[in-house]
């Protein structure tokens, strides 16, 4: 079985934008392991919406349904509980609870470029690329 990665909103846009760190994420994507929490969508939609607009935003989106990834859109109690203890404790936004939620539920790494998230090391495995 291969090993479970959940990409940051952080990390797909490097992907897109062919930033630093876009070849790991094609090797993770390519590697059979990639999770897409429901938060990176939108996070990358209304970024981009508000950066580059409607079009490229759709487009986006429509290439990100596309990638080799499982997208997961539920929230269930659990991971409520979880995403707002995380969010409780450290200094993230919501969205990044969220996403670091997901990485606990689903025991995956957590790949992103996200300063935030330093304040998560020891609680989940993090690759900041």
């Amino acid at each position: 079985m291969s090993r479970a990665y959940v990409l940051d909103s952080s990390a797909v846009l490097a992907l897109i934008e062919e930033e630093q760190g876009a070849d790991r994420v094609e090797e993770i994507l390519r590697g059979g392991g990639a999770i897409l929490p429901f938060v990176v969508l939108l996070e990358v939609y209304y970024i981009t919406r508000r950066e580059k607009g409607e079009v490229e935003a759709k487009r986006r989106h429509a290439l990100l349904q596309q990638l080799p990834a499982k997208v997961l859109w539920k929230v269930d109690e659990p991971l409520l509980f979880a995403a707002g203890r995380l969010k409780a404790e450290r200094r993230l936004s919501l969205a990044d609870a969220l996403i670091a939620a997901y990485a606990l539920q689903e025991s995956a790494v957590l790949v992103h470029k996200d300063p935030e998230y330093k304040s998560l090391a020891g609680e989940l495995e993090l690759e900041a690329l």
